[in-house]
């Protein structure tokens, strides 16, 4: 056995659920339909999805993707990312009479709906995320001020709120479940009157994703997460896994996988992020086995159904 061989008898566990979830099926099925629709070029804003192999793919079928509307021609189709867009984005891209298609996940818009409700009742409302997401941005900006962001329990402490009272919370989508409550925690404690929302603004897929890496990860000697290094979920596997007490990596391509990282390992954990396709993943399976893995083993785990409907306009016509 070669010094970069993992054991002889190792074998890939994947983790259930793992890979796309129901609001990057439908971003990614958003942008495909209007090109089949409206031909090329159909421009986006910002990466419909954190994920290279996806963008590439959907810049190679004639998709654009811009950062700022103003490098949209005028008269054309733009479709706003997954990450959900700020009410002035909207608004100038109703000004400049553009043809808008949003792929915002319906779970980042019942975040930016509920912030609507919160500042309409006169609450200062903290946000917990990431500084610089586009999902955080899009979220902070649907509402003029009276928005605090917060990313660690230390940040808590510093706030300065105008009215302890009459202060709210929300949360990024795709944050670590356990860090998220920690925070939820510290807020409370500072502030016991602060209100949270109905139901908790981290999606389904994300807990869902994050209970899969807690179950594989006690199996497992070494855990590959499958996502691109600017996807917040594909990154918080990785880190939920490295808290775990397991080597974690993440790759976004098969040729990432280094020999040393499963070295005379016997079990190694495949997980991959919700904007991470099949294909991708099943490459890295294939890499491994070319690494000299000999079993693969799917674990028990939730299977998703969830699914939601496509904008006006791109819905599939009555053959």
């Amino acid at each position: 056995m070669s010094e970069m061989t993992p054991a002889p008898d190792a074998e890939i566990l994947l983790a259930q659920p793992r890979g796309f979830c129901a609001g990057v099926d439908r971003a990614i099925e958003i942008v495909e339909r209007a090109l089949q629709r409206f031909g090329a070029p159909i421009y986006v804003r910002h990466e419909i999805v954190h994920n290279a192999y996806v963008v590439a793919d959907l810049r190679r079928k004639g998709a654009v993707f811009v950062q700022d509307l103003d490098e949209v021609p005028a008269g054309a189709t733009v479709i706003f990312s997954a990450h959900g867009v700020s009410r002035s984005v909207r608004a100038e891209a109703q000004a400049r009479g553009l043809n808008v298609f949003d792929a915002t996940c319906p779970l980042v818009t019942k975040v930016h709906v509920e912030v609507g409700k919160m500042r309409a009742e006169g609450c200062e409302i903290v946000m917990i995320g990431h500084r610089g997401h586009p999902e955080v941005e899009g979220t902070m900006g649907q509402a003029d001020g009276g928005m605090l962001l917060v990313e660690s329990p230390a940040d808590v402490q510093t706030l300065q709120v105008a009215d302890p009272t009459r202060l709210a919370y929300v949360t990024q989508t795709t944050l670590s479940v356990d860090e998220t409550e920690e925070i939820v925690a510290a807020l409370k404690a500072r502030f016991p009157e602060i209100r949270e929302p109905k139901k908790q603004d981290i999606c389904y897929a994300t807990q869902n994703r994050q209970d899969a890496v807690k179950f594989m990860a006690p199996q497992v000697d070494v855990v590959i997460v499958v996502g691109s290094p600017n996807s917040s979920n594909s990154n918080r596997l990785r880190e939920l896994a490295e808290r775990l007490g397991v080597p974690a990596y993440m790759v976004d391509a098969p040729e990432q996988v280094r020999p040393e990282w499963i070295a005379g390992k016997r079990r190694i954990g495949l997980t991959a992020g919700a904007s991470a396709p099949e294909a991708l993943a099943q490459s890295i399976v294939d890499r491994l086995r070319a690494l000299g893995a000999r079993q693969v083993r799917p674990l028990e785990g939730i299977e998703e159904n969830m699914s939601f409907p496509l904008p006006k306009g791109l819905q599939a016509t009555a053959a």
